[in-house]
């Protein structure tokens, strides 16, 4: 019973101590990401919407742009370079899912 009670605190602890899955736009607040974007304006990279509207429909979107926010990118949007960003590769996903999201 005790070694029940042990293993039960353990997955509870974990539990609270792992955060449940942000808000993909506060996450991108947080991650520094509206610094050079924004939702519907262009301002040192392109408008969410626009990045949203040009890979619209294409099936391996997420995982290309997952990619390219996690390594960094230059050329799709001009020669002003994206660096890469201190974020997981979920982070990654989830950032680019929410971006595809917009219209």
């Amino acid at each position: 019973m005790k070694k029940q009670a042990l293993i039960l605190s353990a997955l509870l602890a974990g539990a609270v101590a792992a955060p449940a899955m942000a808000d993909p736009a506060a996450m991108a607040q947080m991650k520094g990401c509206m610094n050079c974007h924004q939702i519907d304006k262009k301002v040192v990279g392109p408008a969410y919407k626009d990045v949203a509207a040009k890979f619209a429909g294409q099936p391996n979107a997420v995982e290309e742009l997952a990619g390219k926010v996690k390594n960094g990118s230059v050329g799709v949007w001009g020669q002003i370079p994206m660096p890469p960003n201190n974020v997981t590769d979920e982070e990654a996903k989830q950032l680019v899912e929410w971006v595809l999201s917009l219209k």
